[in-house]
This record gives structure tokens, sequence and C-alpha cells, in this order.
């Protein structure tokens, strides 16, 4: 590509909405994993013995699958971008490539 056709690209209205989009879209999706797993974090470093409580009488303890939740909140953040990405984004990704077909 050529200068003229990257600048091309990059002032595109729909081109610009998607970067925009998207990026803020995975930042909030980021902090809010972020959250999750610092709070998860801070907890063992400042109050271990809650995470440490045993459930019952047997030897799984709270921690455990309070962990296991974070991995599948994990989960669940990933599919819910991997969602939109697939639906909006790249149907945004298709607008700007047939508004700018003719550089191809």
């Amino acid at each position: 590509m050529t200068k003229e056709q990257v600048e091309q690209v990059k002032n595109n209205p729909k081109y610009q909405k998607l970067v925009s989009e998207r990026s803020k879209f995975a930042w909030t999706l980021s902090i809010i994993m972020l959250v999750v797993y610092y709070a998860f974090i801070m907890t063992i470093a400042f109050n271990p013995a809650l995470l440490g409580a045993k459930i019952g009488s047997g030897v799984i303890t709270i921690g455990i699958p309070i962990g296991i939740a974070i991995i599948i909140i994990a989960f669940i953040l990933a599919g819910i971008y991997v969602r939109r990405a697939n639906g909006e984004f790249d149907q945004l990704t298709k607008e700007v490539r047939e508004e700018l077909g003719d550089m191809a």
C-alpha cells in the first residue's frame, strides 16, 4: 500500500469507528478481567484465611471454586469479545473494504 492509500483508510469514518469501538470494548473487558483477578490476588495476600476456609468437612477450600470461577469468567469474556468481533466488527471491516475496494 502506498502512503496515500494508508491515509485514505485511516481517514475513512467507518474505519475510525471500527478502531475506536473495538479498542474501547477490548479495554473494558480487559479491565473487568484485571479487577476480578487482582481482587482474588489481593484477597490471597491480605486475607488468606478467607480463601483457605474449608467447604463442609472435606478438603476443598473456598478458594478452589473461586479460582475456577475466575477461569470461567475469562472464557466468558473471551466469548463475548468473539461474538461481537464476528458480528459488529466484521461487518464494519467488510463495509470499509467495500468502500475502499478499488485499492486492492
